[in-house]
């Protein structure tokens, strides 16, 4: 029996890292982007493979949608030389940026490449996918609990997410012919890098976070690499259009 490969965009740092491993440990080959940091790739890479899984690791700048045909020219090599297979089984469009300003604030290069990279990024990674993605896989898309709660500072970013989460409901609606499950996991507030690491590194920040949150404390990347790793098995098989939130109970 072949063994599922997964597709990790932005998987060699934070929640795309634990994504990548959690997906591994489910018992899948995976292949992950990286935008600049080849050496920290390189070592999710020899985790992965230290699992008992294959992996491979390739170049990606998810901001510019110009480079994707490139790009699957380059997985098409990798799924055969390392992976001994034709097509790969799951996409995870996780890669992004956070960009903190008000909506009175936000220029037209900050509101733009933030379309480039979430949305118009996430849209033609996944068209131009197609091709090489097996019939009864699935998509997962990235976006965050601030599409259903506002906080000010995040008025692009999150229309970004909110624009993502209508285009899973189409994904899910004309690829379910083909069997493909299209869902889009919302993580919380999480302790990561992201946005300067203001999450994890502001205490009172993090202190706020938890009091608001019903179970009690910020978010792990732990805590979602196993939701998205979930979606990428045949438990999840009958799951699809679905927005999963997983942010312990944020603003509720």
């Amino acid at each position: 029996m072949s063994v599922n490969i997964a597709l990790v965009t932005g998987g060699s740092r934070g929640l795309g890292k634990n994504m990548a491993l959690a997906i591994a440990k489910k018992g899948l080959n995976v292949i992950i982007t990286y935008n600049s940091q080849k050496a920290e790739a390189d070592a999710v890479v020899a985790e992965i493979e230290s699992l008992g899984q294959k992996a491979a690791a390739l170049q990606l700048n998810v901001g510019d949608a110009t480079t994707f045909d490139a790009f699957y020219q380059q997985v098409s090599s990798v799924l055969k030389e390392v992976f001994n297979a034709d097509k790969f089984d799951y996409l995870v469009n996780n890669a992004g940026i956070g960009i903190h300003a008000s909506f009175a604030e936000t220029t037209i290069e900050q509101f733009d490449n933030l379309v480039d990279i979430h949305f118009k990024g996430g849209f033609f990674m996944t068209q131009k996918a197609l091709p090489l993605l097996n019939n009864g896989g699935g998509i997962i898309n990235i976006s965050t609990g601030l599409a259903r709660f506002s906080t000010p500072g995040y008025a692009a970013y999150a229309s970004m997410k909110g624009a993502l989460e209508t285009l899973t409901k189409y994904q899910a609606k004309e690829l379910g012919a083909n069997g493909i499950r299209v869902n889009i996991v919302a993580p919380g507030a999480i302790e990561t890098d992201f946005g300067g690491g203001v999450v994890r590194d502001n205490d009172q920040v993090n202190s706020f976070i938890a009091s608001q949150t019903a179970l009690g404390r910020v978010g792990l990347p732990d805590d979602i690499g196993g939701v998205v790793a979930f979606l990428c098995t045949d438990d999840a098989r009958w799951i699809t259009a679905q927005r999963i939130e997983v942010s312990g109970g944020m603003f509720l």
